[in-house]
């Protein structure tokens, strides 16, 4: 009788699992559906793009559907060449100029501000940090005005420098709040032996901080990188000379005022310089997402 009423224990708990398990698959596969079409419906602008960039001025006006009539890639070769004497290698080559270095100088002054605010203390610490963190909530367009002044002071205008400097003294508070919150949620155990055996601070940064930090490091790159790439008021204000123009101002250039726009070469160079920003955020994402979603080590 026993071993009945085990054999029925066993089939019933058998056929629960399998229930559990199917449910289970269900609820996997109902996820994965609505995560797909709602990723469809995010990415659709940008697949749209794409099949524009083929299309006619008629077509990109009149046809809501992505996928073009023909294939040509002549928009892409036109929107290249532009109207200009330069090509976009040099617009691109531009872009690079101001972003390489406005990264490497973000990244130094905002991870040695952060390292100051977070693990050092001094008069008028708080205070400080309290008026940086205001200085977030002020619009930029409150300050274009003082700031080219004081660069046409500088004999700056119509130079790189007004875009990159500023980023040289830790100006991109956003970064610098990042960093001071993963800073605090990391323990100082290592930093406490590592003083034990003989390291200053900046040794204690550079060997034993800045790996920990490498993800928050990476999202401040990613950051920076896309939003000067995107920047269009900053190089409009400061640079007048055509060879000296980023990509963002070459495409405003590319709609002429005059004549007729050809769309297709402007979407085309359009999906051209998202490539950039696409690869870096890909090659970056694991450690872009852990950055930007952590405040610090968790154990």
């Amino acid at each position: 009788m026993a071993a009945v009423l085990s054999s029925r224990d066993s089939v019933a708990s058998d056929a629960q699992a399998k229930r559990t398990l199917r449910g289970e698959r269900i609820s996997s596969v109902v996820r994965y559906v609505a995560l797909i079409i709602v990723g469809l419906i995010m990415l659709y602008p940008m697949i749209w793009l794409v099949g524009a960039s083929f299309k006619s001025n008629a077509e990109v006006f009149t046809e809501i559907g992505f996928w073009p009539s023909h294939f040509d890639f002549a928009a892409y070769a036109k929107g290249w060449k532009t109207s200009s004497e330069y090509t976009f290698a040099t617009y691109f080559l531009n872009s690079f100029l101001i972003i390489i270095p406005k990264v490497i100088v973000t990244v130094i002054s905002c991870v040695l501000v952060a390292y100051a605010f977070a693990r050092f203390e001094f008069w008028g610490k708080k205070v400080l940090f309290s008026i940086m963190v205001g200085t977030m909530m002020l619009p930029l367009i409150v300050l274009r005005l003082p700031q080219y002044l004081m660069f046409k002071q500088f004999d700056w205008i119509d130079s790189y420098l007004p875009l990159i400097v500023p980023s040289a003294f830790a100006t991109d508070t956003f970064f610098v709040f990042m960093l001071v919150q993963f800073l605090r949620g990391i323990p100082r155990d290592m930093e406490e032996a590592a003083q034990i055996d003989g390291c200053n601070p900046l040794q204690l940064l550079w060997y034993i901080l800045v790996p920990i930090l490498k993800p928050a490091i990476i999202s401040v790159i990613v950051f920076q990188f896309i939003w000067t790439m995107n920047d269009f008021m900053g190089p409009l204000i400061y640079l007048s000379s055509v060879e000296k123009y980023p990509v963002s101002l070459a495409l405003k250039m590319s709609i002429g005022a005059t004549e007729e726009v050809e769309w297709a070469s402007v979407i085309a160079i359009s999906v051209v310089a998202l490539v950039p920003s696409l690869v870096v955020f890909f090659l970056a994402q694991r450690h872009f997402i852990e950055g930007a979603t952590s405040s610090g080590i968790k154990g």
